[in-house]
């Protein structure tokens, strides 16, 4: 079994098999005859047929292909069953002819079983109890007895490289406690993970439920915070299924996971029914919400497909990974700023997009605080722009994407994010065009978002950097908050500001705490959790929706309907052709000027 040559391997479990089968025969033939010399005379050609039917048995049920370090249940159901067959045929024999009693058979079924088990199991026995004296082995806690927990159990088994022991399970499943599974115990239940880490020197914990939800995740990480162990989680369940559960595709803990929120759903067909076959511009389309707009409208055979963005890489990335996605997809990438006013009408006059996501904007609030009159030039001008071309080409739609810092500003960006709400309000009241805001708050994995910094910080030792202990955030992924802009589109109907449900609040000093203890640390210990202070315009919370704006039903609950406000409209566009000016001349009171037009807006006196 040591040798790498697979037919040579083969010929000598062959080999030990017939051994076996030979001293069965001669030793049931010694006891039942009580002589040796019988054997020669009566159970040569049982011996024979024995060897024949075990061979070729062994053989149609795989048991040749197993190395005997990985035997499983598996291999010993199917064993039992040649065992089994073979002393039924003995038996049926013995009835049928007197040169062998049915002693005989009950004896040989007795003592070829034990053959046959004993060098397949003392092998794997011997490999454990060697694999488990290596002290210096990585200790693992595998959550989850079920079939994905117990082929990461024998993959730790079975490899000679990874450097870890699967020390035993922990499942919620009564039955299964005190059970082996692939020699593996399963010691206790999930709430017991503590006591199983303390008690068994546990280094790791793996979690191998890919079919549990997200909340039952959330609940089994919370009791792995108790420990001090790092965790990692098993991929999803069709990885499982298809066979490519692998110790290398086990990933660290994600904030999706402490979230404990399911996978969103949307209305595919309501999508659908709006983009196919139309011509769809995305503005800022090599960005993080702009390149996933990109993604998830090609699914939906779009007519055109047109990138526009200012930054050429983004855009050429998002280009080339649609082209290889969506070969036979009508692919326009173009390169400009929103800013230009005679870039968008003559790309509204080529290209005569009828639905357009306007996802361009500055969106990073301490920037755009130190330069607010880059956020009016890009946000308020640039939004302005591409809605008065959307108007006056036809388009059939316009959805503007916009984020909950727009409610109750506190910061410039906010407060332009504000004040494009309040152009597409207005532009909704005159235009054929449908007009329509959508408004959500973080989104996980895009540029600047908190999560890959504190990877970051952590793999580097910390400090992990908060600016507030109380300050919190709502949290979407990327996917998740883009299918919602995409299904609040098909809900439109002019001027309205749909609001994504962004579900519970996250504490950002809580989630670092977790991120930092399923890392495998002890927060302020091993790495400290510095508070910085609050940036220039940031808030302690988010808001999603102004009080007196009001809420309105959608067929999916998660996208609701903020009414309209009302505001002057004479006053908004002269503003913004006062801002234009101001902005342009670089201006040093751009900042009262937006808190004169947005009057929720409060601006940031601390850090001025």
């Amino acid at each position: 079994m040591f040798l790498s040559n697979r037919p040579l391997k083969l010929s000598l479990t062959i080999l030990v098999d017939l051994l076996c089968v030979f001293v069965a025969v001669f030793l049931s033939a010694i006891v039942t005859s009580g002589t040796f010399e019988v054997f020669y005379l009566n159970y040569l050609i049982i011996y024979i047929a024995n060897a024949v039917l075990t061979v070729v048995a062994f053989g149609v049920l795989g048991l040749y292909t197993c190395a005997f370090r990985y035997i499983g249940i598996k291999e010993a159901v199917k064993t039992a069953i040649v065992c089994a067959s073979i002393w039924l045929l003995n038996f049926l024999a013995s009835c049928i002819t007197v040169n062998v009693g049915m002693s005989w058979s009950f004896v040989y079924g007795l003592v070829y079983t034990i053959l046959a088990y004993l060098p397949r199991y003392s092998y794997r026995v011997f490999y454990q109890i060697k694999h488990r004296l290596h002290q210096s082995s990585e200790r693992v806690l595998i959550v989850g007895a079920g079939e994905a927990g117990l082929a990461i159990a024998l993959e730790m088994m079975q490899s000679t490289k990874l450097n870890m022991i699967p020390v035993g399970f922990a499942d919620d499943d009564m039955v299964k406690i005190g059970t082996t599974f692939g020699g593996v115990k399963v010691l206790g239940n999930i709430e017991s993970i503590p006591e199983l880490v303390s008690k068994h020197r546990i280094g790791q914990i793996f979690v191998a439920i890919p079919s549990a939800s997200r909340k039952r995740i959330k609940e089994i990480l919370s009791v792995c915070q108790l420990t001090s162990c790092k965790v990692r989680i098993l991929p999803s369940l069709y990885q499982v299924i298809s066979g490519e559960v692998l110790l290398s595709k086990m990933r660290e803990v994600d904030v999706q996971d402490l979230l404990g929120r399911e996978q969103i759903s949307v209305n595919l067909d309501e999508i659908a029914g709006y983009v196919l076959g139309k011509v769809v511009l995305v503005t800022g389309g090599g960005g993080s919400i702009g390149s996933e707009l990109c993604r998830q409208i090609a699914k939906y055979q779009p007519k055109r497909l047109i990138i526009f963005d200012i930054y050429e890489n983004n855009a050429y990335d998002i280009q080339q990974e649609l082209v290889r996605h969506y070969p036979d997809l009508d692919l326009v990438a173009l390169i400009g700023s929103v800013r230009d006013k005679g870039k968008i009408e003559w790309l509204f006059d080529t290209y005569k997009p009828e639905i357009v996501f306007h996802a361009a904007a500055h969106k990073h609030v301490p920037l755009m605080e130190t330069s607010p009159n880059e956020a009016v030039k890009n946000n308020v001008m640039g939004t302005y722009n591409v809605a008065t071309s959307a108007d006056k080409y036809g388009a059939k739609r316009f959805v503007l994407i916009s984020t909950d810092k727009a409610v109750n500003p506190t910061n410039v960006m906010g407060a332009t994010k504000r004040i494009c709400e309040m152009i597409v309000q207005s532009m909704a009241r005159h235009s054929k065009t449908e007009f329509v805001a959508v408004r959500f708050g973080n989104v996980l994995g895009s540029n600047g978002s908190v999560i890959p910094l504190f990877r970051k910080q952590i793999s580097e030792g910390g400090p992990v950097t908060v600016t507030d202990e109380n300050i919190i955030r709502y949290f979407m992924t990327i996917p998740e908050a883009v299918s919602l802009v995409l299904q609040a589109g098909a809900y439109a109907k002019g001027g309205e500001i749909f609001v994504l449900d962004m579900g519970e609040p996250v504490r950002i000093y809580d989630l670092a705490y977790n991120l930092i203890k399923l890392s495998g640390y002890k927060p302020n210990e091993d790495i400290e959790i510095k508070i910085t202070g609050l940036r220039p315009g940031e808030k302690l919370y988010e808001e999603r929706l102004m009080a007196e704006e009001g809420m309105q039903s959608t067929p999916n609950q998660l996208i609701s309907i903020g009414k309209p406000l009302d505001f002057d409209e004479d006053n908004l566009h002269r503003m913004i052709d006062r801002l234009y000016v101001e902005a342009y001349n670089e201006t040093d009171s751009i900042k009262k000027l937006v808190s004169e037009l947005v009057t929720t807006y409060k601006i940031d006196t601390i850090h001025q």
